[in-house]
């Protein structure tokens, strides 16, 4: 009997457990086509491999296919927050569904070189939300890995991309806003530059709105997450006649209403305030967040139709992801 808790389990144990040779396993947990097998020996080896704990090495399936079914997700030195969190879930359960596995690596290059990551790894599909260098793109390629960069802002690169629609979240804000009759407004900017691949084009977003809806270009103030630092950014916006701040996410819209409260001010009476995500902390503000939330189950099912796509050598056609983001209106604007 195999001493599992000690060495890997084996095809070789299986076929030994059931009675028949390694190629009847390999036929029958891979459920080769064209193999004349009995029900019989099916169940046997199935029985088998299932009483041992058999795992069908990742390696070896590599190793056979070039391959293996891990598509690599290369995150940026983000904070993981409540919606990228949320992203990189629903893309597990995607891509899960296409018997694929998700693997997700924060971190900067400066960490480890991106080729030691897919080298290590032989991914299906590298995914990532930052650029590569053309070196690093034809290595990719020249290995069979099919390569999906989802970018979050514009770029004139002719590969593959996703552009998740970080414009239309700042549109939004400006949009709901100006509707609601402000014409002089503020953009609460993030104090954090790893951020900037999505603080870029939200407030971009915000100055089109903007322009087009014939206001001045937003007064743009950096806000950090604390209240006291917040106050002055705040008092600046009060004395310009600023009455509507577009905050860059919910956690600086929340930095913007306590600074409020250090200078005296209410929400949305002397200030109206707009935030980014609909964190649950949101709808707990004082008062009750209004914010811009975005479909992240719909951004990851065209997340993984794009690398599928990648994978199989098939064009995909662009996706339209405008309508899967929508203002969310409570007290605060």
């Amino acid at each position: 009997m195999t001493d599992s808790t000690t060495r890997r389990v084996t095809s070789a144990d299986v076929a030994k457990r059931a009675g028949v040779s390694r190629a009847t396993v390999s036929y029958v947990l891979n459920d080769t086509p064209h193999q004349t097998i009995s029900a019989g020996t099916r169940s046997r080896v199935i029985e088998a491999a299932t009483s041992l704990g058999y795992a069908p090495s990742a390696a070896a399936r590599a190793l056979r296919t070039g391959r293996s079914d891990v598509v690599l997700c290369l995150l940026p030195d983000w904070p993981i927050g409540p919606e990228v969190g949320t992203l990189l879930g629903n893309l597990s359960t995607e891509l899960a569904r296409s018997g694929l596995t998700f693997v997700a690596h924060p971190g900067s290059q400066a960490d480890r070189p991106i080729a030691d990551l897919w080298k290590a790894i032989t991914p299906a599909a590298v995914l990532a939300f930052t650029d590569f260098t053309p070196a690093e793109i034809n290595a990719m390629r020249a290995a069979g890995v099919a390569l999906v960069v989802g970018l979050l802002g514009r770029s004139d690169s002719p590969r593959r991309e996703l552009e998740v629609p970080q414009q239309r979240v700042g549109r939004l804000q400006a949009e709901h806003l100006i509707a609601a009759g402000h014409t002089v407004i503020g953009y609460a900017y993030p104090d954090d530059d790893r951020v900037r691949i999505f603080a870029e084009p939200r407030l971009e977003g915000t100055r089109t709105a903007c322009a087009a809806g014939g206001v001045a270009e937003p007064s743009v103030r950096i806000v950090p997450l604390d209240a006291d630092a917040a106050a002055p950014a705040v008092k600046a916006w009060h004395d310009e006649g600023v009455t509507a701040v577009c905050a860059y996410n919910d956690d600086v819209a929340m930095a913007v209403l306590a600074g409020m409260r250090r200078v005296g001010l209410r929400a949305p009476a002397d200030l109206a305030v707009i935030g980014v995500d609909d964190i649950p902390a949101a709808r707990l503000a004082v008062p009750a967040l209004t914010t811009v939330t975005t479909d992240q189950a719909a951004v990851a099912a065209h997340l993984a139709t794009t690398v599928l796509a990648a994978i199989n050598g098939r064009p995909v056609a662009p996706g339209e992801l405008s309508g899967i983001v929508q203002v969310v209106r409570r007290e605060s604007a």
